[in-house]
């Protein structure tokens, strides 16, 4: 039962920070006709990844349940250790090369390489990690939120070393 209380709790607060940073996001209605051009893409810090890499919401609110598209940009060399998140999801590569590895532990030789217009599908609860191992990478992520991210290690988690 003390697993099942952390485990709220990391998720209470996770939806806390995803709401202060919803606050001042741009994500548009998924309701009516809009449009972001690429110039006008906001990209911020957020709190459940390393400090460098950078997020983007561009359509919905990925704290309800409804769907949304985030863009997510890693710049070259940086990892994201291994997690997974509740909803599927489906990632296009918009620019660079996404390296992707399944597994429950952070091993190199598991990366597999996505060039650009690539489409990966990746189900709910799925131990994965990445890194830029070529240079800068930006995905697009579809779901349907809400959205969430558990790291395995919670010593990997950003929101851990910020408390």
């Amino acid at each position: 039962m003390k697993t099942n209380s952390f485990f709220t709790s990391l998720l209470t607060i996770f939806l806390v920070f995803l709401g202060t940073y919803l606050s001042t996001a741009q994500g548009i209605s998924a309701k009516e006709f809009n449009y972001i051009n690429s110039e006008n893409i906001v990209w911020k810090s957020f709190p459940a990844f390393p400090k460098n890499v950078k997020l983007a919401i561009l359509v919905g609110n990925p704290t309800k349940p409804e769907p949304f598209i985030v863009r997510v940009k890693v710049p070259n060399g940086e990892k994201i250790m291994p997690h997974k998140h509740p909803e599927d999801r489906i990632y296009t590569v918009i620019s660079g090369v996404f390296y992707i590895g399944i597994g429950d532990n952070y091993d190199e030789s598991k990366l597999q390489a996505y060039p650009p217009g690539s489409v990966v599908v990746l189900p709910g609860n799925t131990p994965h990690f990445h890194c830029a191992k070529s240079g800068e990478y930006i995905t697009q992520v579809y779901a349907i939120g809400p959205l969430g991210l558990e790291y395995l290690d919670e010593q990997n988690d950003p929101r851990q070393k910020s408390k």
